[in-house]
């Protein structure tokens, strides 16, 4: 699984003109899911990604996690997080789970936020999402299990 989490003070995402999720400060999450991917992958990436120190504490360093600062998550569906573009000039996305394994391991990683704790709103998976980012910081960092493991 791949995820690039990035520092918001807000972030939303809509479909066809319609909010479907939206937070205040925390983390937007575009979340990709990989062919071989599975549930180990799905909690390792959710227990780094809610402990990750990535937000500031008093004296301005990195020091505190989403959990530490009471932070939300806005996860996106984001398969092109697979695509390959060593090759022509158009990304291959044959390292990208199925349209049906990438749903599971997606809602399977939202539920493995919600039940840490953390206050999760969702883009719609498959849909073609208008997604609203506020970056803190900048700050934006990528995840990658098949790197981590």
């Amino acid at each position: 699984m791949r995820a690039v989490l990035q520092r918001v003070s807000r972030a939303g995402v809509s479909v066809d003109g319609r909010i479907t999720g939206e937070i205040g400060a925390g983390l937007c999450i575009l979340l990709g899911v990989g062919e071989g991917d599975a549930e180990r992958d799905a909690e390792w990436l959710a227990d780094k990604t809610v402990n990750l120190r990535i937000f500031e504490d008093e004296a301005g360093k990195m020091n505190r996690s989403l959990l530490d600062v009471g932070g939300s998550a806005l996860v996106v569906s984001q398969f092109t997080l697979y695509g390959d573009c060593r090759k022509g000039r158009r990304p291959s996305f044959v390292g990208a789970a199925s349209p049906e394994e990438g749903r599971r391991l997606y809602d399977y990683f939202v539920e493995r936020i919600k039940n840490r704790g953390v206050g999760t709103a969702c883009g719609i998976f498959q849909a073609h999402m208008l997604v609203e980012i506020e970056n803190d910081g900048p700050v934006t960092l990528i995840l990658d299990t098949d790197r981590e493991r």
